[in-house]
Formats: C-alpha cells, structure tokens, sequence
C-alpha cells in the first residue's frame, strides 16, 4: 500500500495503485499464526522485476520497524517526521541502486544461494536511504512542490505548519525539517548497513567505498549549487555535476561496493566503475531531456520544470554554446528565460529553441556513445556471463526510460 504524506494533519491515508499491487504480489506472503515467513529465494531474485523491488522494500519495511523504539521516546513530532521518512522512501520507485549494487555482488562471484545473500541485500537495500536523503534536500534547493505526483516533504510540513497556526514563517519551518529528514536518512543508512548482518571483513572492505560514495553525492549537489550562483554555462561543467551529482552513486559506487562486498579483483573494479560512470552520466542526460520533454503524467514532474529551475544542464550547456556561436537571439532568449517562472507557451517556445539549435541532437548523441562506451567495458569484463547480460539490460533501461 502506498500512503501519501496528508497536508496539515499528519495522518496518513493509505492508497493503492496498480504498481504496489504488482509489488505486493511478487513479495513472500505473510503467513497465518504468526507462523515464521517462507524465506526467500535470492537466487531467483533479478533486478527491475517486482519481486525483486518487492523484496528491498521488505527490507527497508524492517529497518523502518527497529527504529521505532529509539524515535517514541522523543515525543510525536519525531515520530511524525519518522513516519514521513518512511513514507517517502516506501512510495515507489525503480530500486536503482540496490538493484547494481546487487548485480555488482553477483557478478563479482556472489553467491545468492549462500548464508549472507538476505545481509548482502540489506546492505544494497540501504542505497535506497541515500537516495532519499538527496531527493529531499534536492527538493529544497530545486523549490520543487510535488515528487512523484505528492507534496515534496517540505512543502507537507509547510502546511502543517500553516493548518495549525503555528507561531513562525510555515515555509522556513518546512524547509528545517525536511532538512533534518534528510539528515535523518543519511544517518540511517549507515545504521541500516552497520545491522545488515554482513561479516566485519565484508563491512571493512564495503566502508571506503561508501564513504567516498557518500562525499561524491554531496560534492556534486554543491557543484550544481556553485554552477548555478556562479553562471558557469561549459558543458565540461555539466558533465562533472552529472560525473559526482548522480553517476557515482545511481551506478559506479553501488556496483563497487557490491563487488566490495564479494572481494573482487582489482581490475574487475575498474572494468564496473569505467561502465558505471559513462551509463551513469547517459542516465543523467536521459534525465536532463525529460526534465524539459518529458511527459508529466510519466514523470510526476510539472512539464519543463528544468527550464523554471534554472538547471545547468548538458542541454542548456550544449545550447548556449551553439547559439553563441550561430543564434545571438536566441542565446539571449534562453539566458533572460531559464529560472524564471515560465507560461507554458513560454516553455514550449524554448523546446522549439533547443531543438532547433541542434542541442537535442548532441545530448542523443552523447548518450548513445556514452552507452556504448560502458557496454564495451563490461563485456570485456571478468563478470559472470549472466551478469553481463543483466547489466546490459539495465543500461538500456536506464537510457531509454520514459520516466
């Protein structure tokens, strides 16, 4: 069941949709009595099918569950922001990071069938906490209202705040707690791995890499911040936001730690960063595309948001430099326009621009050979035969998803 966050009262109200329900079913089915639950089976899990997100939602549902006694303590206002939390990860989504990092796991000698598949999958699980810490902080810095079709976690306690008539601007309230929601999340990530149940040479060998995942997530999200203040318009720019902001942790840093995890060969390591990175920056171009064409009903974002927001992206990037060259006007155009409140005509008037000036082209482009790229460097990889496969489909799906 999915339940949105309710604006101002802090109930939830749970509601089902089509894509929960194939989850729910894909999941073990609880059994009567209180019975123990029929385990598992790992080998059978594949990334990117219900059951296997069925299964990381499982485990993110029993994390959620050993924190209660620690959060009752501090009172209802915590529990309320606990609960929001676990709202927010537990509404949807395609599980990414757990689904490479476990595929990383398998293809480095991981065996789904031994003793610490179920802590293995706890520990990828956690990827999804990460996650959520930087879509909500994300969500602040974008000013985004609606993720996924909700209220971003601070505009719900934005209203909170204001249905209650608090003392205080109901904005400023909202934005200081989503950013200790964040925190929250970040800081449970890492309880969530230190209680995965791997064994202390598979968590010191996991620590580094998720140290510097960790410092790469935020070092991009300041990147991004810094190229927006500062007007830094290169693509070089982009690409190196894309590089830190959204590669090293939807794709390189999970299929390292995951092969981390199995104690994989140096060299294999290099062969899943070399592919996580170039799939990782086609993921984000993807991103960068639909944030300004992409269907909103698809992607639960308002059409051309982007655009509103300002976004130094690799299509603006790649924009401006041809229209600085060839289309004065229409560089002009896009620099008194982007981040700025757009009409949808407005919008629809600068798609035309991009395209028109070859942008959409180059940004296709760039993802194809980038694609490519990381689809040569695995297939010459030591990963098993299967994980080549798995990882192929994955790529795929990452840049040429709707949504």
């Amino acid at each position: 069941m999915e339940a949105p966050l309710s604006a101002g009262t802090g109930t939830q109200t749970p509601r089902a949709n089509p894509s929960d329900e194939a989850a729910t079913s894909a999941a073990p089915t609880p059994p009567p009595n209180g019975d123990t639950a029929p385990a598992t089976d790992y080998a059978a899990l594949k990334p990117g099918t219900p059951a296997f997100v069925a299964v990381v939602e499982a485990a993110l549902t029993d994390f959620f569950r050993t924190r209660r006694p620690a959060v009752e303590p501090l009172g209802p206002v915590f529990v309320q922001a606990a609960e929001a939390l676990e709202l927010f990860v537990l509404r949807g989504g395609k599980r990414t990071r757990p689904a490479f990092a476990w595929t990383g796991w398998l293809g480095a000698g991981g065996d789904p069938t031994g003793p610490d598949a179920a802590a293995v999958l706890n520990a990828c699980a956690a990827l999804e906490l990460v996650q959520a810490c930087a879509l909500i902080h994300d969500d602040i810095i974008d000013s985004s209202r609606t993720r996924r079709r909700f209220p971003t976690v601070h505009v719900d306690f934005e209203q909170r705040h204001r249905d209650r008539g608090w003392a205080g601007d109901s904005e400023h309230f909202g934005a200081s707690v989503a950013i200790l929601i964040g925190d929250l999340a970040l800081a449970w990530a890492d309880d969530m791995v230190h209680a995965s149940g791997l064994d202390p040479a598979a968590i010191a060998r996991f620590a580094p890499v998720w140290a510097l995942m960790r410092t790469e997530v935020l070092g991009g999200q300041l990147l991004d911040i810094n190229g927006e203040a500062g007007g830094d318009e290169s693509v070089a720019a982009a690409l190196r936001i894309n590089r830190y902001k959204t590669a090293a942790y939807t794709v390189e840093r999970p299929l390292h730690l995951g092969a981390a995890i199995a104690d994989a060969d140096p060299r294999l390591v290099e062969d899943y960063r070399t592919f996580g990175t170039d799939i990782g920056i086609a993921f984000q171009l993807r991103d960068d595309l639909l944030g300004v064409f992409g269907d909103p009903a698809v992607t639960g974002k308002p059409s051309g948001d982007d655009l509103r927001e300002g976004k130094r992206t690799v299509l603006i990037a790649e924009a401006l430099q041809r229209a600085d060259s060839t289309d004065p006007a229409a560089a002009t155009l896009l620099r008194t326009s982007i981040g700025t409140d757009l009409t949808a005509d407005q919008v629809e008037h600068l798609r035309a621009v991009l395209t028109d000036l070859g942008a959409v082209d180059e940004v296709e482009r760039r993802i194809t050979d980038l694609t490519e790229q990381g689809l040569a460097a695995i297939e010459s990889s030591s990963a098993t035969q299967a994980t080549k496969e798995q990882l192929r489909a994955m790529a795929l799906a990452a840049t040429r998803r709707a949504a």
